[in-house]
């Protein structure tokens, strides 16, 4: 590892020792999340959801991080995927479990297969699609959570459980979650 890189790795590592340290300090014990296995192809909640193009599974709530964190899986058997938009306090790992996806993070595009991810900075504009030609699965982590559960579970009051993931047509719905409707899905083949 050459001296730059190293300099930024230790730098990275320091700031993420530090910030465990500052919330193991103000974490309440008693307020502490249990242990709880979901098993695959489970939702959390034991519920069944539809968004645009997916099935979806809750994995982790956002009450049971308080707030740090919200974890779902995207199930996919049709191409496509979200509209291009941004959340303004939230980074967002995209995880692919199966199949392949097309990440789009600014003005950089990824191709992603099975075990590979990338990380969505807050602040900039990305967009994802399955485009596998079987199935895929991709696992979405928000951290901070913010309002992300609470906007998939508004689903329907924003008009996205039968058609587009997101649209234009909900922009405004899009900012009291934290996020901003910029355009129109990936275009992709197929």
């Amino acid at each position: 590892m050459n001296g730059t890189r190293r300099r930024s790795f230790l730098k990275i590592a320091a700031v993420s020792i530090s910030g465990g340290r500052l919330l193991a300090q103000t974490s309440d014990p008693a307020t502490a999340a249990k242990p709880a296995l979901v098993s695959a192809g489970t939702d959390r909640q034991g519920k069944s959801r539809s968004v645009g193009v997916s099935t979806t599974t809750y994995k982790v709530l956002t009450a049971e991080t308080a707030g740090a964190l919200f974890v779902m899986e995207q199930a996919n058997a049709k191409k496509g995927g979200p509209s291009k938009h941004l959340h303004f306090t939230q980074d967002e790992l995209f995880y692919v479990l199966e199949g392949e996806y097309v990440v789009e993070i600014g003005s950089e595009r990824f191709h992603l297969r099975a075990g590979d991810c990338v990380l969505g900075p807050r602040q900039v504009p990305h967009a994802w699609a399955f485009v596998g030609e079987s199935t895929g699965r991709l696992l979405l982590t928000y951290s901070p959570a913010g309002k992300m559960e609470e906007f998939f579970n508004s689903r329907e009051k924003l008009g996205i459980a039968k058609g587009a993931y997101t649209s234009a047509t909900n922009a405004d719905a899009m900012l009291p979650y934290g996020m901003k409707h910029i355009g129109p899905p990936l275009k992709i083949g197929g």
